[in-house]
C-alpha cells in the first residue's frame, strides 16, 4: 500500500551516531500552519508541518539519548548549509568567537559568521544576542584594514540584508568609518567594494543618511572608482552613484547630471565600461539603463510645458526659426512695411516652415507633450546644422503645396515619437537592462538623434511621394525605421544614421511582408514545398488569362512624326491564337468585330512551326513594344495605354513565343493566387503549428501477424 501523499521522509545524521529516517506529515493546502514565523524549511516541498519543529528536535535527540534538545538545530547537508531552527548553539559560539582576544579565532569566527548570516533564521538568532553591537564595535574601534575587516563588513552586509534592523539606527561614527574606507587610497579593493555596497543600501532609507553620504562621498571620488580597472569596484561605485541620483530632488539631480557631463562621464563609460575587454554583466547593464533613463528624463520638464505666447524668451526662439530660414532673403527694415504687411509676410514664412497655424504658430506648440521640447529640438537643429535646416526648408518651399513636407508639424510629431520610444517621463524599471550604447557616446544625445531623424522624415516623405493626407502614414513608417534601427543597438550615432537611412521605405515594405508571411506560417518548409507544387498550375492559369485578354483586344493610339496621338487602331488575337488582326478605328469604338480588322500578322496555319523564331520582343519606351518580323522587313509598333496593358500584352506575346512571362504584373498575380490557394488549402490547419520537419516514419514492425489473412475468409 503506497504511503499517504502528505507524508515525507527525511534523513537526519550526526557524527558518531546511526542516521535516523523520520516521517513528517505536511499540512494540507489551505490549512493554517501551526508553526511560528519564519516557518522551517524542512521538506523538499517547503510545506508547513503539523508537528512543531521543537517536538521534532526532541524526538530526534531522545532517539540518540541527547539531553537539552533545545540547544540543537537542524542543518541542510546539501547545497547551502543553512540552519532550520528558532534557536541554535552555533549563533552563541560565533557571538563569543568574534569577541575573542585571539586574532586568528576572531578572524575565523567572522569568516564563518559572514557565511552563515545568509540564513534568515540564523541571522535572527545572532541579532537577538545583540551581535550587531559587536560588529559595530569592531568597525568603529578597530584600525585593521585587512582580512578581518573584510569579513566583518561582509557579515554586516548579510545581516542587514534581512531587514531585522533599520539602517537609520547606525551611529555617525560607524557611517564615517565606512565613508573613510571609500575615500582611502591605500586600502584593499574588497573592503572598498563592501563599503560602497553598504553606503548604497543606506542612501534610499532616509533623507538624513542620503545627505550624509552625498556630503562625505563626492562625485569626484566616485568617478575615480569608476576609472579603476577592477570591474567589481566599478560596479559598486556605479551602484552608489545610481542610488544617489534616484534619491535626489529634481533640481539636485539636474545639478549632479550637469557636473557629471562636465567631467565627461558618458565618454568614459562608453570607452572603458561598454567597450572594455570584459563582458558587461546584467547588473552593470541595469545601472547603465537607469543612468540613461535618469538623464533622458531631464527632458520631461520641457516636454510637459506648453508654450506661453506671452513669454518673450519663447517667442524669440520661435522667431529665430524664421530668421535663420529666410535670412538670405534679407531682413526688411521695420519701417519699410506697414504692420499689417509685415504680419502677412511673417505668416507666409511660418507657413513655409510647416506650422499649421501660421498666423499664430505658438498655438502649434500648446500641445504637451511634446510641448517646448519640440521647439528646443527645432532651434537646436537650425543652429547646429544650419545647412541641413536651410536645405530642408528650401526644398519643401519649392514643392507643390500638396507635396511639401511640413517641417514644424513633422518636428512636433517626431519629438513625441522619440519621447515614446525612449520612455521619457516614465519611471525607471527595477529590472530593465535595455540601454543604448550610442547614448554614452554623445553629450546632446536626444537633440542629435532628432537632427538625424528629422532629415529621415524628409527622405521618407520623398520616397513615399507623400501628400499632406499621408502625414500620419509617413510618421508611422519613420517610427518603424527608428525602432528597428535602435533594436540593432548601434554603438554610435554615425552608425545609427547609416543604418536608419539604409532602411528605406521599400525595405520596410519587404520586412512587413516577410513578417506577415512568418505570422501566417507561409514560410514553413512544408508550406514552401506546397507553394512550389502549386506554381506550375497557377502560371498556366495566368497564361490562359493573358491569351484571353489578347483575344479580347485593346485600343491603341498612333503617334505621328509630330508626336500627335490623333489616330486610333485596334488589335486582337484570333481565337485559334495564330493571327493578330488589327486596323484603324474611329473615335468612340470600344470593341470592333474581328471581321472589320482587315490587316493581319503572324501568317496562317502554315507558320505554326515557325511561330517561335519568327517573332521577338523589343522594348522601346516605358509603354512601348514592337513585333519584328524576321522574314519580312516589317515592324508592328505598340504604345500601350497603361502599364497594366503593357504587362498583359508583353506577357501574352511571350506566351505565344514559348517564353517566360517577365512583367512585374505576372509576379503580383502569382503571389495573389498563391496566397489565396494556400489559405484555402490550410484552412483546416488553423491554429495548428506546422513543424519545419516532417515527423519521422516509424520502423516497420518485426512481424505482420496482426494483418488479416483474406485467404482464410469464410466462403
Amino acid at each position: 500500500m503506497p504511503p499517504p501523499k502528505d507524508v515525507v521522509k527525511i534523513a537526519i545524521q550526526m557524527v558518531g551516531a546511526i542516521p535516523q529516517l523520520i516521517e513528517l506529515q505536511q499540512v494540507p493546502p489551505g490549512t493554517p500552519a501551526p508553526l511560528p514565523a519564519p516557518p522551517p524549511r524542512l521538506t523538499p516541498a517547503s510545506l508547513p508541518q503539523t508537528k512543531p519543529l521543537a517536538s521534532v528536535l526532541k524526538d530526534v535527540c531522545d532517539a540518540w539519548s541527547l539531553p537539552n534538545a533545545e540547544r540543537y538545530a537542524l542543518q541542510y547537508a546539501d547545497g547551502r548549509q543553512t540552519y532550520i531552527t528558532e534557536s541554535d548553539q552555533e549563533a552563541e559560539q560565533l557571538y563569543i568567537g568574534i569577541q575573542s582576544k585571539n586574532a586568528d579565532v576572531k578572524t575565523d569566527s567572522l569568516k564563518k559568521l559572514a557565511s552563515l548570516s545568509q540564513d534568515v533564521t540564523f541571522a535572527q538568532e545572532f541579532i537577538s544576542r545583540n551581535g550587531l553591537k559587536q560588529i559595530y564595535s569592531i568597525v568603529e574601534e578597530g584600525n585593521d584594514t585587512g582580512e578581518m575587516l573584510a569579513h566583518t563588513l561582509k557579515a554586516f552586509t548579510e545581516l542587514m540584508e534581512h531587514d531585522f534592523v533599520s539602517w537609520e539606527n547606525l551611529s555617525t561614527v560607524f557611517i564615517k568609518k565606512i565613508v573613510s574606507y571609500v575615500n582611502m587610497n591605500a586600502v584593499d579593493a574588497s573592503i572598498q567594494q563592501l563599503s560602497l555596497s553598504i553606503l548604497e543600501n543606506m542612501v534610499p532609507t532616509s533623507r538624513l543618511l542620503f545627505e550624509v553620504v552625498k556630503k562625505e562621498v563626492t562625485l569626484d571620488r566616485l568617478l575615480t572608482h569608476l576609472q579603476a580597472t577592477n570591474a567589481q569596484l566599478q560596479l559598486k561605485a556605479m551602484a552608489l552613484l545610481i542610488a544617489l541620483l534616484l534619491s535626489t530632488t529634481d533640481a539636485e539631480r539636474r545639478d549632479m547630471m550637469d557636473y557629471l557631463r562636465q567631467k565627461n562621464i558618458r565618454q568614459f563609460i562608453h570607452k572603458n565600461i561598454i567597450h572594455s575587454s570584459e563582458p558587461l554583466g546584467d547588473e552593470m547593464a541595469h545601472y547603465l539603463y537607469v543612468l540613461q533613463s535618469v538623464s533622458l528624463n531631464l527632458c520631461e520638464h520641457r516636454m510637459k510645458m506648453s508654450m506661453d505666447p506671452y513669454s518673450q524668451e519663447q517667442r524669440d526662439l520661435l522667431q529665430s526659426l524664421r530668421q535663420t530660414a529666410f535670412e538670405s532673403e534679407g531682413e526688411v527694415p521695420a519701417g519699410a512695411f506697414s504692420t499689417e504687411r509685415r504680419r502677412s509676410l511673417c505668416a507666409k514664412e511660418f507657413r513655409k516652415l510647416g506650422f499649421m497655424n501660421n498666423s499664430n504658430p505658438a498655438e502649434d506648440l500648446r500641445r504637451a507633450p511634446p510641448g517646448l521640447l519640440a521647439l528646443d529640438n527645432m532651434v537646436y537643429f537650425s543652429r547646429n546644422t544650419p545647412n541641413a535646416y536651410g536645405r530642408f526648408i528650401l526644398e519643401n518651399s519649392s514643392r507643390e503645396d500638396k507635396h511639401e513636407c511640413p517641417f514644424a508639424r513633422s518636428s512636433i510629431q517626431l519629438t513625441l515619437i522619440l519621447c515614446e520610444i525612449l520612455h521619457i517621463g516614465e519611471p525607471c524599471s527595477e529590472t530593465a537592462q535595455a540601454f543604448y550604447p550610442m547614448f554614452f557616446g554623445q553629450d546632446h544625445f536626444f537633440e542629435e538623434l532628432f537632427c538625424i531623424c528629422i532629415q529621415l522624415v524628409n527622405k521618407t516623405w520623398k520616397e513615399m511621394r507623400a501628400t499632406q493626407e499621408d502625414f500620419d502614414k509617413v510618421m508611422q513608417v519613420v517610427r518603424e525605421q527608428i525602432t528597428r534601427t535602435l533594436s540593432l543597438k548601434p554603438t554610435s550615432l554615425e552608425l545609427f544614421k547609416t543604418r536608419v537611412n539604409a532602411l528605406n521605405y521599400s525595405e520596410i515594405l519587404k520586412l512587413r511582408q516577410t513578417e506577415r508571411l512568418h505570422q501566417e506560417e507561409t514560410l514553413a518548409v512544408p508550406v514552401l514545398e506546397l507553394r512550389e507544387k502549386l506554381k506550375p498550375e497557377l502560371l498556366e492559369l495566368i497564361r490562359q488569362q493573358r491569351l484571353l485578354h489578347l483575344c479580347e483586344g485593346t485600343l491603341f493610339r498612333k503617334i505621328s512624326s509630330r508626336r500627335r496621338q490623333d489616330k486610333l487602331w485596334y488589335c486582337r488575337l484570333s481565337p485559334n491564337h495564330k493571327v493578330l488582326h488589327y486596323g484603324d478605328v474611329e473615335e468612340g469604338v470600344q470593341s470592333p468585330p474581328i471581321e472589320s480588322l482587315t490587316e493581319k500578322r503572324l501568317g496562317g496555319v502554315q507558320l505554326r512551326s515557325q511561330l517561335a523564331p519568327v517573332l521577338s520582343l523589343q522594348d522601346v519606351l516605358e509603354l512601348a513594344f514592337s513585333i519584328v518580323h524576321d522574314v519580312e522587313e516589317y515592324c508592328l509598333n505598340f504604345i500601350a495605354p497603361t502599364r497594366y496593358e503593357f504587362c498583359l500584352w508583353t506577357d501574352g506575346l511571350n506566351v505565344l513565343l514559348g517564353k517566360e512571362m517577365t512583367s512585374e504584373r505576372t509576379q503580383t498575380d502569382l503571389d495573389v493566387l498563391l496566397s489565396m490557394e494556400l489559405k484555402l488549402r490550410l484552412l483546416d490547419l488553423e491554429n495548428i503549428s506546422i513543424p519545419d520537419e516532417p515527423p519521422p516514419i516509424p520502423k516497420p514492425p518485426s512481424n505482420l501477424n496482426f494483418c488479416y489473412d483474406f485467404s482464410h475468409a469464410e466462403q
